[in-house]
């Protein structure tokens, strides 16, 4: 059995309904959910789903939290949602769980609560990873994208890019390719920056001055020499999500890409995957998934928002554990 822990995220968002629908329709074996019991049975009756208390069961109670309503964030749910990472983080320690499964959290939220960290990836990575590299992978059933930033500015992307930060994203893809998702011969593309990648410098460097090192880095590095990889690049980004992509969209010619900032990999992707997309953080001592969206406040309690990037959240954390156990 695969021990999941799931953190509850924002109690305005649509994360508690996520959940007991999850719980619902593909069972709680093994789940600890790290969040309010009474929220989460709110949220059952709201949908109308059979023995709301059997929801409420799953739930290891952090909070108790009194008059919160869907779609209306409050202070009170902005420390909500960092207590049920911490939770889950101590349960970790205890090595009580073998895998983590986040529902979104609001980060303007988070931060008044004094989360300083720009998003899960982060935290997680000096909670659980010990500082060790990490990166995110959003991955669905036609593509897997790789930023090598995260969440910081546009205008930011080119002066905190170097060869040794792409080629430890690169490197993290491989290896994650190869020991969790199962692929013998990992194919791995990477984006240039610019337009045309570059065009042999009329639109920038950053492709001979940059990305090229790092992807000759990768082919040398003495810890991907038994995995048979193969890597290109540097490729041109209007193309390369295309030829990644698994038919019939595109070619399938690539297992992933690794892109230089975030929403030059997540636009395709959410384009081609958006409901059954998850985020996987690479480099974890143990599987964390998510799903690939925000709290939603304006769907929190409408009963409208679809759960299957969440469902395929859950099964995914189960999978990749199994995936490591073999």
């Amino acid at each position: 059995m695969v021990r999941v822990g799931i953190t509850m995220g924002d109690p305005a968002g649509v994360g508690p309904e996520l959940i007991v629908r999850a719980l619902h329709s593909d069972g709680g074996e093994g789940v600890t959910v790290y969040g309010d019991p009474f929220v989460l049975r709110a949220a059952a009756l709201r949908l109308g789903l059979p023995k709301p208390e059997a929801c409420a069961a799953a739930v290891v109670e952090i909070t108790r939290l009194a008059g919160e309503r869907p779609g209306v964030p409050s202070n009170a749910g902005a420390a909500a949602q960092v207590a049920y990472l911490e939770a889950a983080i101590a349960a970790i320690a205890r090595r009580e769980l073998d895998a983590l499964c986040t529902a979104p959290i609001h980060k303007a939220q988070a931060r008044r609560a004094g989360f300083a960290f720009p998003g899960h990836t982060e935290f997680l990575a000096e909670r659980i990873g010990g500082g060790r590299d990490v990166a995110m992978m959003l991955t669905g059933p036609h593509l897997r994208v790789v930023p090598v930033t995260t969440h910081i500015g546009l205008s930011q992307v080119a002066k905190v890019l170097s060869p040794d930060r792409i080629a430890r994203v690169c490197s993290l893809t491989i290896a994650g390719l190869h020991h969790d998702f199962g692929i013998e011969r990992p194919r791995l593309a990477v984006a240039g920056l610019n337009p045309h990648a570059g065009e042999q410098g009329q639109f920038g460097d950053e492709e001979t001055r940059l990305i090229a090192p790092a992807i000759a880095a990768v082919r040398k590095n003495p810890l991907l020499q038994r995995i048979a990889f193969e890597i290109a690049g540097p490729q041109v980004p209007d193309v390369v999500f295309r030829t990644a992509a698994a038919p019939p969209i595109g070619d399938g010619r690539y297992d992933a890409v690794v892109a230089m900032y975030h929403d030059q990999a997540l636009i395709p992707l959410k384009l081609i995957d958006f409901d059954q997309a998850v985020n996987v953080t690479l480099g974890l001592p143990l599987p964390r998934t998510s799903p690939d969206h925000g709290v939603a406040y304006d769907l929190a309690g409408t009963g409208r928002a679809r759960d299957t990037s969440f469902r395929a959240a859950l099964a995914l954390a189960r999978r990749l554990t199994e995936m490591r156990r073999r």
